[in-house]
């Protein structure tokens, strides 16, 4: 299981490639190699998946049924964007053009950190989205409210 920590800003290459930073290489893999599904996020970002992570959130999708319309476009969302990359030599995955064009992701890009898996934003993009979120303050209440609600939870289960 990965627990990914960390914040990194990046710049893709002309062809489209994004070397993964060092910190991060190793946390995701202290062999080497790194094989990922890049996918759409649910934000306006794409979102990597360790192959062990990938494999967990599909199995999440097997009640889904493909005839009722609203899992079908949501089947259809989802899985229509993923792709499966490796990283190469140099610790650098390529970003499909057409997930890169939705992102908006043109040169520079912030990668977050998010518990098991990575989310790719484009830089302006990634501020604008942080800094219109919340304050120090909202966080503290987020916090609180996301945590209480997990507390009841598992205290009904109990």
């Amino acid at each position: 299981m990965h627990h990914l920590a960390g914040e990194y800003e990046c710049k893709l290459d002309d062809k489209g490639r994004l070397k993964l930073p060092l910190q991060l290489m190793r946390q995701l893999s202290p062999r080497g190699a790194v094989n990922l599904t890049i996918n759409r996020g649910f934000e306006k970002c794409l979102t990597m998946y360790p192959d062990d992570v990938w494999e967990k959130v599909v199995a999440g999708f097997d009640q889904l049924v493909y005839f009722n319309e609203k899992e079908r476009r949501f089947l259809r969302y989802f899985f229509g964007g993923a792709t499966p990359v490796s990283t190469d030599a140099a610790d650098r995955v390529s970003l499909p053009r057409p997930l890169r064009e939705w992102a908006d992701i043109t040169k520079e890009v912030v990668l977050v950190s998010m518990k098991d898996r990575v989310e790719v934003w484009a830089k302006e993009m990634y501020q604008k989205m942080r800094d219109a979120e919340m304050d120090d303050g909202e966080m503290s209440a987020l916090a609180q409210e996301v945590f209480s609600k997990r507390q009841s939870a598992e205290e009904e289960s109990a």
